[in-house]
């Protein structure tokens, strides 16, 4: 059997879900599966202007980008934003076109809507017969996910199959596997050596502190705020950030860049203060690990912490000193922390990629 796993590197989020993907397919599995970044099959000004766009949207005027993603949504606009997409996409992405013409995968999992609008496209003219999953990446759900000619939705949560199913997909559409993550994120691990590794003090609570990829935030005031604790900050491919963090690295404050072990971090961690991405969100339950959210940008983010505050999940809204209150309540009682780490445990899905993976057949 022939598989794409398709993604677009506009952000890490979809790249790492079809990783795990990916991955899980080439342990489990013996069909012929190739893994593959749509916009390697775009036009260089297309994908430049849709990497550069994003990212100045979300760091400079993320303002800007809640406004578009709003307007995006609205449903009596969706008739003509699906024309613009289509012609926009055929425009830009004629390689895109031809690659699954010619491959004629058996099936086609994608974790982006851009590859989902195209192969949506080819299957609604007959010039491919794949079997189509699009793989939703955030809790919340956005109609630009949407195309007609997608054979399965995997969701994150019954709240976002309740959704989709309030916009028009019918149930049988949507499976909720949970938004996929590496299956070493949930794998057990020896904490009290694996701290001893890192360089971390065994006996302190320990805050992992991540900006997402991109490295935006306000993590030194978050830093200045959670004096006694023990903190992890990762700035990601902010380089300059990083920079700026790294004279502060102590006995107590560890600095790192773009990570590679971050299901380590999360391992030896007591409490996550993220961005509420969706894979980052996902990789904590799995890793049991309690959420703080800070500087959610609008649109998915915001979408994200309005989902999980329905289970329980996640404080939000707070100002910096606020963050450090919460802290110091979860450090000093054990109720208090359990109580919530209970509820992150109730919404992790540690079997996604192979409750996706079982969709092939």
């Amino acid at each position: 059997m022939k598989i794409l796993c398709i993604y677009a590197s506009a952000g890490a989020g979809h790249l790492k879900a079809a990783e795990a993907i990916y991955n899980g397919m080439q342990k489990s599995t013996d069909h012929d599966v190739i893994f593959a970044d749509a916009l390697d099959y775009s036009s260089f000004f297309f994908r430049w202007f849709y990497k550069e766009t994003y990212f100045f949207l979300i760091s400079k005027i993320p303002g800007v980008w809640g406004f578009f993603f709003r307007i995006l949504d609205i449903s009596w606009l969706q008739p003509l934003i699906r024309v613009l997409r289509r012609v926009q996409n055929r425009v830009n992405t004629g390689k895109l076109h031809r690659f699954l013409q010619e491959e004629q995968f058996d099936y086609i999992i994608m974790t982006h809507f851009m590859p989902t609008e195209v192969a949506a496209a080819l299957k609604r003219a007959g010039r491919i017969s794949s079997k189509l999953i699009t793989v939703i990446t955030d809790f919340d759900v956005h109609k630009i996910w949407l195309a007609d000619g997608i054979d399965i939705y995997t969701v994150a949560s019954d709240w976002t199959k309740g959704k989709l199913e309030n916009i028009g997909i019918p149930g049988e559409n949507i499976f909720v596997s949970g938004i996929p993550t590496d299956d070493k994120f949930s794998l057990s691990t020896d904490i009290s050596a694996l701290k001893k590794e890192l360089g971390l003090k065994e006996d302190m609570f320990t805050v992992l502190v991540a900006t997402g990829s991109f490295g935006i935030g306000p993590i030194e005031e978050i830093i200045d705020e959670l004096k006694k604790f023990q903190i992890i900050a990762v700035c990601g491919h902010n380089q300059g950030l990083y920079n700026k963090l790294s004279v502060q690295d102590s006995g107590f404050v560890h600095i790192m860049g773009l990570v590679d072990n971050m299901h380590e971090l999360m391992a030896v961690s007591d409490v996550m203060v993220t961005k509420p991405g969706g894979l980052s969100i996902s990789e904590a339950l799995v890793s049991q690990l309690p959420l703080i959210f800070f500087n959610a940008i609008p649109g998915q983010e915001t979408g994200n912490i309005r989902v999980l505050k329905t289970y329980g999940i996640g404080i939000s809204g707070c100002r910096i000193s606020q963050i450090g209150e919460q802290l110091r309540k979860m450090r000093a009682s054990k109720d208090v922390f359990l109580t919530t780490l209970k509820r992150t445990k109730a919404l992790a899905r540690p079997s996604a990629v192979s409750d996706i993976i079982s969709l092939i057949k």
